[in-house]
């Protein structure tokens, strides 16, 4: 059988999308919903398969993997009208007898690689967008969770024409021949050092981007909280998929006021949502793969364990873990732990804490638990993340109203409901000039033009 290779799966894409059948929002609804019918259709298959590759619990799974995407889909339904339209803009009075518009079209042909932390989530949910955009997609599942990829894959090849939607599956070989392809737009999830081998290769055709990384979130408690509340916002975002998150807070700052009494109450919401050994617990996910198995535990050396520590690499098992005393030099702060692991540094005062967080590399997301508003209101202002959140963990990534995406090294571009949209769009500018009026000022000769001008602006403003 004839291989098919990347330059023929471009090519076949390329032609489609020449065909102009893809900016007919017609056919975009019904493509999203055959989407959403391909995704619910497959439920079963899909948590199986997170199942197998991280052991992830059917509720998370259905939350993070099944209800965000159809989720999603259904908000884009709504208002793809009204996103696609032209949308009317102020025209200034010296273009008199003129209206100006900003009017979305699609990119083109779009490359969306995913990660293997959401597999299903963080492929589906851009192609959402890029589909309600009204382009053509090529789809690189993470063969880091080979099971899911393998369903996204069928998913994908059964409902869809493949020189519309496809996806292919494997690994960095794969994925260097894609990027060797001139695409119209590349979405990446994943790793910063696989982020710069990306936007290296987009670089050759002048590709835009969007780098959707991660780095070290970190979660600033102030005294005045509801100690028990916040333990337990912090203890679900931490342990949630096993820590495997992008946006879990990844280390805590703590008021020394409070520390004690917050880690004991964490160490108490372990056990409750996991039991007296995690281990045995339907409810907790293993490490997804030896190599990080192996990454995460050599963190484990440093400082004082207080909560958990156990592995057990035949499983790929680390425990939902606390270390204390934490230093800033301790290797554990060196890079983002994308694990089950919570490092704890207290300090004295709140600049204590805006400090740290200054002196490091932007996070993805923040999180500052105070019912002060004032000092909310200053780690807000004085800190820089892609994201926050006040007073939980990881909540804002749900809301398809709010933006994500990171800044600086944790990433960069905007993704969610209308932002998925136009990330895939190209929104084209126009002003549409009538023949009634036309002011000669602009026109050579120029004798004397600098003075009128002037005084017309002046007027005029």
């Amino acid at each position: 059988m004839e291989t098919t290779t990347a330059q023929d799966i471009v090519r076949a894409q390329r032609d489609f999308f020449e065909t102009g059948r893809t900016k007919d929002l017609d056919f975009r609804r019904e493509q999203l919903r055959v989407l959403k019918r391909a995704v619910t259709g497959n439920s079963s298959a899909i948590l199986k398969a997170l199942k197998e590759d991280m052991n992830k619990p059917a509720f998370e799974a259905y939350v993070a993997e099944i209800s965000q995407v159809t989720s999603g889909i259904d908000y884009t339904l709504k208002r793809l009208s009204w996103w696609a339209r032209p949308r009317r803009v102020h025209t200034p009075a010296y273009l008199f007898l003129a209206s100006s518009h900003v009017y979305p079209e699609p990119v083109g042909v779009a490359l969306i690689i995913g990660p293997w932390n959401y597999p299903m989530d963080l492929v589906i949910e851009p192609l959402t967008g890029a589909i309600a955009a009204g382009n053509c997609a090529v789809l690189k599942p993470s063969e880091i969770a080979p099971a899911t990829a393998a369903v996204t894959a069928r998913i994908i090849r059964e409902n869809f024409d493949p020189a519309f939607v496809t996806a292919v599956e494997g690994g960095a070989g794969e994925a260097q021949a894609l990027l060797a392809e001139r695409f119209d737009y590349i979405f990446y999830t994943g790793g910063s050092v696989v982020g710069k081998v990306v936007m290296e290769a987009a670089s050759k055709n002048l590709t835009p981007v969007t780098l959707e990384l991660g780095g070290k979130s970190p979660c600033i408690v102030e005294p005045d909280i509801d100690v028990d509340i916040a333990a337990r916002r912090i203890t679900w975002g931490k342990y949630f998929n096993a820590g495997q998150t992008c946006i879990a807070p990844d280390y805590l700052l703590v008021n020394r006021r409070v520390k004690d009494a917050l880690l004991e109450a964490i160490k108490g919401y372990i056990t409750r949502f996991y039991g007296d050994d995690p281990k045995a617990s339907p409810d907790y996910p293993r490490i997804v793969s030896d190599k990080h198995f192996e990454r995460i535990s050599a963190l484990l050396g440093e400082g004082d364990i207080i909560a958990g520590g156990q592995t057990d690499a035949g499983t790929r098992y680390i425990a939902p873990t606390v270390i204390d005393n934490v230093t800033l030099e301790h290797k554990v702060m060196q890079e983002e732990i994308f694990g089950p692991v919570l490092p704890v540094i207290a300090y004295e005062d709140l600049q204590e804490a805006i400090d740290i967080v200054r002196s490091r590399p932007k996070p993805l997301s923040l999180y500052v638990f105070t019912r002060d508003r004032a000092k909310q209101e200053r780690v807000m202002r004085d800190t820089t993340s892609g994201g926050a959140c006040i007073n939980d963990t990881m909540i804002h990534y749900s809301n398809p109203r709010v933006p994500f995406g990171g800044v600086g090294i944790s990433g960069f571009g905007r993704y969610h409901g209308k932002w998925t949209f136009e990330t895939f769009s190209n929104m084209k500018g126009i002003v549409d000039r009538s023949f009634l009026v036309d002011i000669y000022l602009r026109y050579p000769p120029y004798k004397n033009a600098q003075k009128l001008a002037q005084r017309f602006l002046r007027y005029i403003t």
